[in-house]
């Protein structure tokens, strides 16, 4: 790892960027474990970023795809002006301040710095998945009422996190084979984990984020996957295997539900096609938008991506987000043919096919560890190729 030597007398600037670049750490470190620790991490990092860039007269710099999740938040603007309650939407907007993790870890996790912020990501998520079978096979939470969470606050959060580090292990396992020990050691655990949690929509992404990490490398490991299921389908516990096959059943509640939200959500589009009911306003209008056949009285999200965007902030907004992965799509792939650090890259991209099989089953952009996650591992491949360090 290149690090930065701070010495008796160092420049303040370079005191700050220290700083900044051990608060990063403990950010990637503390996200998978405690929101509350991650929050202040992710402060002080922030802020000691913004202290470089005063104190260096430096300007931003962030990948491409850095600019249209600006227009994104511009919009979401827009959105919440226009919202029944303003304010509420407002102050639901404050997530936005989140994209400023990506300029932050392209100038802080510059060259050899984001290999250390990708192993730290997956020596935690490996930690965590060793918690969440724990806690399945040793405190009961082995039912839907009560699932492995991990020290998260909800097991959707903690699926979802599993489901980018098993991107990160993956990837460095297939692009990276020198390196690759650690990753596959820890693989049994975080496959153990993810399939105990009983989350549906994770599973989906993690099926299209392997299968698609499998043909970067090469198509004919795509032979592996039905091994895979037909050993998940022998070994995983009874419980475990009839929530797999649920994912097939048209009767049951939670899918009929789901497919009651999208007609809710294209009834709030036909109404509001450009701003959207507004942020945070889909949960209080749900039932105004409420579809004969939904089986709950109400729901917070429409557990779906694409739509509770379009609902929620307009098809503009849907549109700008569609550029944004467009073009973090477009230029990682290029990354994967010209970087020496190919493993980042597949990352990114198996990361981004993660979030949309998932996310057509959740709101995961919408979730601010995993959004906070996503973001950090979609940058690491351009930071990793600076070479700009002091």
């Amino acid at each position: 790892m290149t690090t930065m030597t701070l010495v008796a007398g160092a420049p303040p600037r370079d005191r700050l960027e220290w700083t900044a670049v051990a608060g990063l750490l403990g950010f990637v470190a503390a996200l998978q474990l405690s929101i509350a620790a991650a929050g202040i991490c992710l402060a002080l990092t922030l802020a000691c970023w913004a202290g470089t860039l005063v104190l260096g007269q430096e300007r931003w710099e962030a990948p491409r795809f850095f600019w249209p999740l600006v227009v994104y938040a511009a919009w979401t603007l827009v959105s919440a002006t226009f919202s029944p309650d303003p304010r509420t939407s407002f102050i639901d907007s404050k997530q936005l301040v989140l994209f400023l993790l990506v300029p932050a870890v392209y100038k802080l996790a510059r060259g050899n710095r984001a290999l250390t912020v990708f192993n730290v990501i997956i020596t935690v998520g490996a930690a965590s998945a060793i918690l969440g079978i724990v806690q399945y096979g040793m405190f009961n939470y082995d039912h839907l009422g009560q699932r492995p969470q991990g020290t998260l606050g909800h097991y959707m959060t903690y699926s979802g996190l599993l489901v980018l580090v098993i991107c990160a292990a993956v990837a460095r396992l297939l692009f990276d084979v020198r390196h690759g020990t650690w990753a596959a050691m820890v693989m049994p655990a975080l496959a153990v984990a993810i399939a105990l949690t009983f989350t549906r929509s994770a599973w989906v992404g993690v099926v299209l984020a392997v299968a698609l990490l499998f043909i970067l490398k090469d198509f004919r490991l795509l032979a592996i996957l039905p091994v895979i299921g037909a050993l998940f389908l022998l070994l995983a516990p009874g419980s475990i295997v009839s929530r797999f096959y649920s994912i097939f059943d048209l009767h049951d509640p939670t899918n009929r539900d789901r497919l009651a939200m999208m007609h809710e959500g294209r009834s709030m589009i036909e109404a509001h096609p450009l701003t959207g009911v507004g942020p945070n306003m889909v949960e209080r209008l749900y039932v105004q938008f409420r579809d004969p056949d939904a089986v709950a009285k109400v729901n917070p999200h429409l557990h779906n991506v694409p739509m509770q965007i379009a609902a929620e902030r307009g098809l503009p907004a849907l549109a700008i987000w569609i550029w944004f992965l467009v073009v973090a799509a477009t230029d990682l792939w290029r990354k994967l043919a010209s970087s020496r650090h190919k493993f980042l890259a597949a990352g990114g991209l198996a990361a981004i096919a993660g979030m949309l099989g998932a996310g057509l089953f959740e709101h995961n952009f919408g979730d601010s560890e995993f959004l906070m996650l996503f973001l950090v591992m979609l940058t690491l491949p351009f930071a990793a190729d600076r070479t700009d360090l002091p």
